[in-house]
C-alpha cells in the first residue's frame, strides 16, 4: 500500500469543491443529505484509518500488549515510517475523541437545559416565551417545538411570523439537527471536512427557507421575514447558536435573501449530466464518490492486512 494507506487521512480536502459546487448547483434538500453522507463516510474512514495506523505504529513499540505479528515486515510495508506515523496517531486519535465526545455532549446538555427551561411552559408545537430580547429557534426533541420571544414576533407582520413559523417546523420536519450534528462531529474528526460543516449549515436554512416559501405561498414575504430578524436577532440566554437552527442568526443571511429573491430551484434532485452545470455537479459528485471508496478501500485494506498477520502466526 504504502503512502496510500495516507489517503482517508488527505482525501476529506477535497471537501472544499464539492460543498461549493453542491450548495451552488443542487437543491438545498438534495445538497444537504449529499454532504452530510460524504462527510460522515469521510470521517468515519478517517478515524478508523489512524486508528489502524496507531496500531501498527505502536505494535513496535517496545513492551506493549499488542500481539508480535503485527510488527512483522510485511505488516510494517503497509505503512510508510511507521514507528513516526504511530507516535504521531496517538495524541491525534486522542485529540478527535476528546473532541467529538465534548461536541456530542455539550450538544446534549444544551438540549437538556432549554427542554429544562420551557418545563413550565404549556404542552404544544409553539411556545411564545415573554421576553423582550427578539430571537426564536427549533428545540428538537421527542415533541419538537417552535420556541420564539414576544420580542421577535413584534417585529414581524402576521404573514412573517407564519413563515418564521414554518421554516422552524421545516427543521424539525427534516430532523436537521441531526444533519448538523453529523458535519459538525466530522469537522471535528478531521478539520479538512470543515467547509462541508459550512456548506451543510447554510444549505439547511435554505431547505427550511424553501419549504416555509411553499408554504406561505410568498418568496418575498419569507425574505423580508428573514432580513427583519437578522437586524434584531439575539441568541437567546443557555442556548449556544451552533446547536440549534436559528431563523436568522444561522447561515449567510445576504445569500439566502439573494436566493429566495430568485426564482425558486429545480424540484429535481440532480441537473440534467449534459449542460454545464450539470456537468460540474455530476464531477463533484464522481470526485466525491471515489475519495470515500479510496478512503474506504486504504482502510479495510490495513485492516485485512493486521486480520492476517493475527491469524498467521
Amino acid at each position: 500500500m504504502g503512502v496510500f494507506v495516507f489517503l482517508p487521512l488527505v482525501l476529506p480536502f477535497t471537501a472544499w469543491p464539492i460543498a461549493r459546487l453542491a450548495e451552488q448547483h443542487l437543491h438545498p434538500r438534495t445538497a444537504t443529505r449529499l454532504l452530510t453522507v460524504i462527510a460522515a463516510v469521510l470521517a468515519c474512514c478517517s478515524t478508523l484509518c489512524l486508528a489502524l495506523v496507531m496500531v501498527v505504529g505502536t505494535a513496535q513499540l517496545p513492551g506493549n500488549p499488542l500481539p508480535d505479528s503485527w510488527s512483522d515486515p510485511e505488516v510494517r510495508e503497509a505503512v510508510p515510517y511507521d514507528e513516526i506515523a504511530g507516535r504521531l496517531a496517538i495524541p491525534a486519535l486522542f485529540t478527535v475523541l476528546v473532541s467529538c465526545a465534548s461536541a456530542a455532549w455539550r450538544h446534549r446538555r444544551v438540549r437538556r437545559r432549554s427542554e429544562e427551561a420551557l418545563g413550565t411552559a404549556r404542552p404544544g408545537p409553539v411556545v411564545v416565551l415573554r421576553d423582550e430580547a427578539p430571537y426564536a429557534y427549533a428545540l428538537p426533541g421527542r415533541t419538537g417545538r417552535v420556541v420564539a420571544s414576544t420580542g421577535m414576533l413584534a417585529t414581524l407582520t402576521s404573514r412573517e411570523r407564519r413563515a418564521l413559523f414554518a421554516h422552524e417546523r421545516a427543521h424539525l420536519a427534516g430532523r436537521h439537527h441531526r444533519l448538523l450534528l453529523t458535519v459538525q462531529l466530522a469537522a471535528r474528526a478531521n478539520p479538512f471536512l470543515g467547509p462541508l460543516r459550512t456548506a451543510v449549515t447554510y444549505t439547511a436554512e435554505r431547505w427550511a427557507d424553501e419549504e416555509a416559501a411553499a408554504l406561505v405561498g410568498s418568496r418575498k414575504t419569507v425574505a423580508r421575514a428573514i432580513g427583519k430578524a437578522a437586524l434584531v436577532s439575539q441568541v437567546p440566554r443557555g442556548v449556544r447558536a451552533p446547536l440549534f437552527a436559528h431563523f436568522a442568526a444561522a447561515g449567510p443571511v445576504p445569500r439566502r435573501v439573494a436566493a429566495l429573491l430568485a426564482p425558486a430551484p429545480a424540484g429535481r434532485g440532480w441537473p440534467p449530466a449534459f449542460t454545464t452545470v450539470g456537468l460540474a455537479v455530476w464531477t463533484a459528485a464522481g470526485g466525491a464518490t471515489v475519495s470515500a471508496l479510496s478512503s474506504a478501500n486504504a482502510t479495510v485494506t490495513l485492516y485485512f492486512i493486521l486480520h492476517a498477520a493475527t491469524f498467521s502466526a
